[in-house]
């Protein structure tokens, strides 16, 4: 029986229409806006001026303290401005617009695509590598890799989990990096194990990318049981960091505790693939995978972009926006955002661009709720989101704090079932952010 998580979870259309599109890299783009907050953490500090003449993977802004992120020049060329500029929120965020010239890396990149498998024996030297590279989870998370990587005192990891899940509709770009870099994330994971000192890994691969679990057991096999592919079933939100962990080994990460309180450090296999990168090549995040699509889409593809090349770029290389466009998502249909403008930039974080008909993102009238309970039946994380929306919408946060709003994961699994059309995760969200801001307030006040 293939595994997966025990509570909740929904089966949306898979509508993997890119699935079969081969990896193509896009050209560096005519400007590049390269945003200093594509991480969870502090923003980055900036390292150049207006007028700075800068090399492909050059550094332009360091971390500032221990949660924050390296940013690297994703082009050759000069600094034409720094500014504020428009995210996938819609929000302006400090960062540097290059004007391409050429495409000349910084020295010391190994841009060749000869497989390297002789990995570093310092743990401490590879962890210095992936932070000077400013490598986060790329799975969407866009945590700093090398904080996840500097276990806590009095804990030990024993296991890494690498999720190659990718259960949200639409996206292949993880389904294609397997399926087409395989070697090299298998080196990336030994890699990982090494800084972690762990001698086992978990690949968790859904069961509707036969090829992909194939591939990586081909790739793995010659470590035996030391790194292990998990074929999973097909279920939605199985790419949740909890979900997963307890899919492939049955762990229950408790309220408030992160993986490693359960011997588990868990990675995207894209950000497996850039820290192999990082390591074996010097090679900082420049450029990551992006899969655009949408059913009306002229060529759903998988592209390889740089960071900082505009979502328009991208569409216009599909094949451009089709008429009668209602939305443009960044991420997939369930978890993404939709986006004010096709000019925002591509982050480290972006694995998605999804165009969807106005037919379908029309909003349906909202009813009452008639207490079917789907909602609960469908909560991965075991919570009543009947009654977390209206404490939102009440202001009820203290109610909301009791009842654990914070342990959702956002997954919009409740919304999706909604026989009443409510705005669940709308309200959920908002009520999360207020309950996380009085828990700050009053950890500070202590």
């Amino acid at each position: 029986m293939l595994r997966t998580f025990p509570k909740g979870g929904v089966h949306p259309p898979e509508n993997k229409l890119s699935a079969g599109s081969v990896v193509k890299a896009l050209p560096a783009p005519a400007t590049a806006t390269i945003l200093l907050t594509q991480h969870i953490g502090a923003p980055a500090t900036l390292k150049v001026a207006v007028g700075d003449k800068l090399k492909t993977g050059q550094l332009i802004a360091e971390a500032t303290g221990f949660v924050s992120s390296a940013v690297h020049s994703s082009v050759s060329g000069t600094v034409k401005k720094i500014d504020a500029f428009a995210d996938a929120s819609g929000y302006k965020r400090p960062g540097v617009q290059i004007e391409t010239e050429g495409d000349e890396w910084a020295e010391g990149i190994d841009t060749s695509t000869e497989l390297n498998t002789e990995i570093p024996d310092s743990a401490e030297e590879i962890i210095r590598r992936i932070a000077a590279a400013g490598i986060v989870g790329m799975g969407g998370a866009a945590f700093p890799t090398h904080v996840k990587l500097s276990v806590p005192p009095g804990k030990r990891a024993d296991l890494i989990v690498v999720n190659g899940v990718e259960c949200e509709p639409y996206l292949t770009c993880d389904h294609r990096l397997m399926l087409e870099k395989g070697d090299e994330i298998i080196t990336g994971i030994r890699i990982l194990m090494k800084a972690l000192n762990v001698n086992r890994a978990i690949i968790g691969v859904e069961n509707n990318k036969p090829d992909a679990v194939a591939v990586m057991k081909r790739c793995a096999a010659i470590y035996g049981r030391a790194v292990e592919v998990f074929p999973l079933r097909v279920k939605y939100p199985q790419g949740g960091e909890k979900q997963l962990i307890k899919a492939v080994m049955g762990r229950e990460i408790p309220t408030a505790r992160i993986p490693v309180d359960v011997g588990v450090v868990p990675f995207n296999v894209a950000t497996v693939f850039a820290v192999y990168e990082a390591v074996q090549k010097n090679k900082p995040v420049v450029e990551r995978l992006v899969t655009v699509t949408g059913k009306r889409l002229a060529q759903p593809s998988n592209f390889r972009v740089r960071i900082g090349t505009p979502l328009s770029t991208l569409i216009e290389a599909a094949g451009g926006v089709p008429e009668n466009t209602g939305k443009i998502i960044s991420g997939g249909p369930m978890m993404g955002k939709a986006v004010v403008s096709a000019d925002i930039p591509t982050t480290k974080g972006c694995s998605g661009v999804l165009l969807i008909d106005e037919r379908e993102t029309a909003r349906r009238q909202v009813r009452n709720c008639i207490r079917c309970a789907k909602c609960v039946s469908v909560c991965p994380m075991g919570l009543e989101p009947y009654l977390l929306m209206p404490l939102a919408e009440q202001q009820l946060f203290d109610r909301a704090e009791q009842e654990k709003t914070v342990n959702c994961i956002e997954c919009g699994s409740c919304s999706y079932v909604c026989p009443s059309s409510r705005p669940l995760l709308d309200y959920i969200r908002l009520g999360k952010a207020k309950v996380m801001y009085n828990m700050k307030t009053r950890a500070l006040k202590k």
